[in-house]
């Protein structure tokens, strides 16, 4: 990204230095309004660069957000957005994730798709994303809204690169033409409690449905997914928050669990 103004250098260093400090801070458009959702793809460009300098990391996926349609109705919008992954991001099932780390952090119940293809253009269809994909697997996202209380405009949200913190993989993985995906049950437990059900069919009716979206809008830019990418398709259930003692598991039908525990 090339930056055109000063006042963008200050927005991506503001809030990757809110990240670095694990510190919530005021959404950027309370002093910039006039931000566009355009601009907003910029400024997450520009802050991903900076972390992956300072962070000495890469790129290795995508993911997705607001894939649902309550989501989207709540947030008033009526498309999806997309953020990336980075190295330093994915966290393991046999090592709790530390809450001094992370600021408010919450963890949604997601299906993975390995691709072992490229996946680009606006024509795209979802037998696309499925012939692409060489395994999927059960997956907890850890997201992280570096915004006080967690609060934020689709412009706010975009920039900070969709709220992206941490993410765990499954150990336990599937051809997509072994499952129904647009179909799967999930149950999700905090400290062996039921706390959120859902199906693969929130997101956007299906998974692929949602990746073949994000297909034809990273086109629009002149991008897409590359073979090795792992992408996160959306969330199947709200989001719950955790604290230091906690263990999360999501079960998911046909494919396995993921566990999170933090310390």
């Amino acid at each position: 990204m090339i930056l055109k103004t000063s006042s963008d250098q200050e927005i991506i260093e503001y809030l990757y230095c809110a990240e670095r400090d694990v510190r919530e801070v005021v959404k950027i458009t309370d002093q910039y309004p006039e931000l566009t959702i355009e601009q907003a793809y910029e400024l997450q460009d520009g802050l991903l660069a900076h972390r992956a300098k300072k962070n000495h990391t890469k790129q290795i996926g995508l993911k997705l957000g607001l894939t649902s349609k309550a989501k989207q109705e709540m947030m008033g919008v009526k498309e999806a957005i997309y953020g990336y992954l980075h190295a330093d991001m994915l966290a393991y099932e046999w090592e709790p994730v530390k809450r001094s780390e992370l600021i408010h952090p919450k963890a949604e119940p997601e299906i993975a798709f390995f691709l072992d293809q490229d996946l680009q253009g606006e024509n795209v269809t979802e037998e696309d994303v499925l012939n692409a994909t060489k395994y999927v697997a059960p997956a907890l996202e850890i997201i992280d809204s570096r915004y006080k209380d967690f609060r934020f405009t689709l412009v706010d949200v975009v920039a900070d690169n969709c709220s992206s913190s941490k993410f765990i993989i499954g150990s336990q993985w599937a051809s997509p033409k072994d499952l129904d995906l647009g179909n799967v049950g999930m149950v999700m437990t905090k400290n062996g409690r039921v706390e959120q059900t859902g199906s693969s069919a929130a997101v956007l009716g299906h998974p692929a449905t949602a990746i073949a979206w994000a297909a034809k809008q990273l086109a629009a830019r002149g991008r897409g997914f590359t073979k090795g990418d792992v992408v996160l398709s959306g969330a199947m259930s709200e989001a719950i928050s955790f604290e230091s003692g906690d263990t999360i598991i999501a079960q998911f039908a046909e494919l396995g669990s993921v566990l999170l525990s933090c310390e």
